[in-house]
């Protein structure tokens, strides 16, 4: 079945409209949900609507409300919240222009294929396409859809155009109350080298294929066993993590990174107390080994 466009509608810039169509870019396949199940019977799980003190209620009987302070609350209709509601509108108007590397990743939410509607929009499809990868620029707009009005950023991506859904800046953190504790003091010279040196070592071209989901693959695994068990359970065999260091042990940060570029294992120094700890080595048995015959 072909793909269904998100949005259908014109990109407008200044007197120049280009009808396009919006597609979703990425899926959820790697996802598996559950279903909450009552063991005894089989049967899936309902939920219902229940008022403490009074029990389960009518669908019809609830209406939303937003809580000023506890047990305080404005309540809405769906026709007071619909009032409310943009309407939908079929242009998405460009109305700034930023650097690529202007918006921070954190603003990002989620991609959309931006492709022309026919034959007769490819060509300002193309236009504007070619005249952002030149001018490195981003295009930032707002779309007015399902009600809601969403900041969006336009960019080139191959052949092609990416509409980027993008957050408003009440839903982002400030970066400065997390990170305020952080040395702002410059490392060692020399471990900023072996740093770098293990980095090199490392770099590559960046291929989604080449990484898997473990978890689902396991995850899948154990459903396809429980299947062909008829009921009973499969416990997956799991490789049990490492057990964590104690606080006692003392990592060299040089010897770990001059091992890491040398493709040497992690050099650990112990504690005095450590060593104390250390039982002797018991000395060999005099007894000579019992010769097995052929």
């Amino acid at each position: 079945m072909a793909a269904r466009a998100y949005w259908k509608g014109h990109i407008r810039l200044a007197l120049v409209s280009i009808p396009v169509e919006i597609y979703a870019a990425t899926k959820s396949g790697a996802a598996i949900s559950f279903r909450q199940i009552h063991e005894p019977s089989g049967k899936p799980v309902k939920y219902e609507k229940i008022v403490p003190g009074i029990g389960a209620i009518d669908h019809d009987d609830i209406i939303k409300g937003f809580e000023l302070s506890k047990g305080n609350y404005v309540l809405l209709d769906d026709e007071e919240i619909e009032a409310v509601k943009l309407e939908s509108k079929r242009t998405l108007e460009l109305v700034q222009f930023v650097s690529n590397d202007a918006i921070d990743l954190l603003y990002y939410t989620k991609p959309y294929y931006v492709v022309p509607a026919d034959d007769l929009a490819e060509e300002a499809y193309i236009v504007l396409r070619e005249a952002l990868k030149r001018t490195k620029k981003v295009g930032l707009g707002q779309l007015s859809l399902r009600g809601q009005e969403q900041l969006v950023a336009l960019r080139p991506c191959g052949r092609g155009l990416i509409l980027e859904v993008l957050r408003y800046a009440d839903e982002v953190n400030k970066a400065a109350d997390y990170f305020r504790d952080v040395a702002s003091s410059k490392p060692d010279a020399d471990l900023l080298d072996l740093a770098e040196t293990l980095i090199d070592k490392k770099s590559g071209e960046f291929d989604a294929s080449d990484y898997e989901n473990h978890y689902v693959d396991a995850l899948k695994r154990v459903i396809a066993k429980k299947a062909k068990a008829k009921g009973k359970r499969v416990l997956e065999d799991v490789d049990e993590p490492a057990a964590a260091g104690g606080s006692s042990n003392v990592i060299d940060l040089m010897a770990a990174l001059k091992a890491s570029v040398g493709g040497k294992k992690t050099v650990v120094k112990k504690t005095p107390e450590e060593e104390e700890s250390v039982p002797a080595k018991k000395a060999p048995s005099k007894k000579s080994p019992t010769r097995k015959r052929a």
